[in-house]
């Protein structure tokens, strides 16, 4: 086969449960729009299990070593076999330091319109690292249940400094740094702290700079959250409120997530396997479709991105194309073939 000398070698990993449907269907739009990716095929998760005895075999970590790019589909973690989650795994192996998911109203009318909030994680460090252990007390192996979390300077450093570069280059007005440095003033006061003299060193006048308490935060996306446009967060913190962000725009099936290091990317649906549905055809191939257009920026070609993103509004809101979650009638192929349509057609 020739390759295109504009073409960009990527890993796909298809993924476990409804992963395969819907990276198909991600298949189908990139290709209607003449996505430059010329893809890898590698398994990982139960896939990998079963093909391999690893849920990341190393044939896959091989592929994004050579490719530095990855679109992933959902992966599950096998029970049992003390088997690690492999999307941890993926991000400790190529140091995917930012955890990038943007969350955008598509569909208006909702109970939350014209949300447009970025979520930017810290994706390595704090109580996620898993440095956790019991402490036997009598005949009670698990009498104390101890964590350790750890954040670094640097760590905080250069999630502070990615968030920062790209409120500046997306043109966000309002950065704000998300803490619980009240109680935790070791662990998140040193992430608040080296924010406010990273903004005070470099950023003061391109941005405005805040900080909100977590609990707070999180009270005050369900009551306002047009007050907020960037947020900037550590591990734990991240990783529960950009869930509740994706609930304002209708939930994990349209929320894109980018994991972003200094020598890889890899792009992903934020939601499970969901294997529940798995080969009904009936699954929204939303979140990941968003996140090949998060790759397809990446890349360098937004043209592509827009053409994608602007594609799937229409068919959403002017052919009321949807699936089930989104209050629709129509399957995955059925949402696919329209959206494939409105990219030929100029969409």
């Amino acid at each position: 086969m020739t390759t295109s000398p504009s073409a960009i070698p990527a890993t796909l990993i298809p993924g476990d449960g409804i992963g395969p449907e819907i990276v198909d269907a991600t298949l189908a739009a990139l290709d209607a729009l003449g996505a430059p990716f010329q893809w890898d095929t590698q398994v990982a998760g139960l896939g990998g299990v079963k093909a391999a005895g690893d849920p990341l075999p190393a044939a896959t970590l091989d592929s994004i070593r050579r490719t530095r790019l990855a679109l992933k589909g959902p992966l599950e973690t096998p029970s049992g076999g003390g088997y690690r989650s492999s999307n941890v795994r993926l991000r400790e192996e190529f140091q995917l330091y930012a955890n990038v998911r943007p969350a955008r109203t598509i569909i208006p009318g909702g109970r939350f319109d014209d949300i447009d909030l970025l979520v930017v994680r810290e994706n390595l460090e704090g109580l996620y690292i898993g440095h956790e252990h019991y402490v036997p007390i009598g005949n009670d192996p698990h009498a104390v249940g101890m964590a350790t979390g750890i954040n670094t300077r640097e760590g905080c450093r250069r999630i502070l400094q990615y968030a920062f570069d790209t409120a500046v280059a997306t043109g966000r007005k309002k950065v704000t740094l998300v803490h619980k440095a009240n109680i935790m003033k070791v662990l998140t006061g040193l992430f608040l702290e080296t924010g406010q003299q990273l903004y005070a060193e470099k950023y003061q006048g391109k941005f405005e700079l805040d900080a909100v308490i977590v609990d707070a935060c999180a009270m005050k996306l369900v009551l306002n959250p047009w007050q907020f446009d960037m947020l900037v967060t550590t591990n734990l913190f991240g990783d529960i409120l950009s869930d509740l962000v994706a609930g304002l725009v209708g939930g994990l099936g349209m929320a894109p997530g980018a994991n972003i290091g200094t020598d890889a990317a890899i792009f992903e649906a934020v939601h499970g396997s969901a294997p529940d549905i798995a080969g009904k055809g009936i699954a929204n191939p939303i979140a990941i479709m968003l996140a090949a257009a998060l790759m397809l920026e990446h890349v360098k070609r937004p043209e592509l991105a827009q053409r994608l993103r602007t594609a799937i509004d229409q068919t959403l809101n002017i052919d009321n194309v949807r699936t089930g979650d989104l209050g629709g009638s129509a399957n995955t192929a059925a949402f696919t073939n329209a959206l494939v349509a409105r990219i030929r057609n100029g969409g």
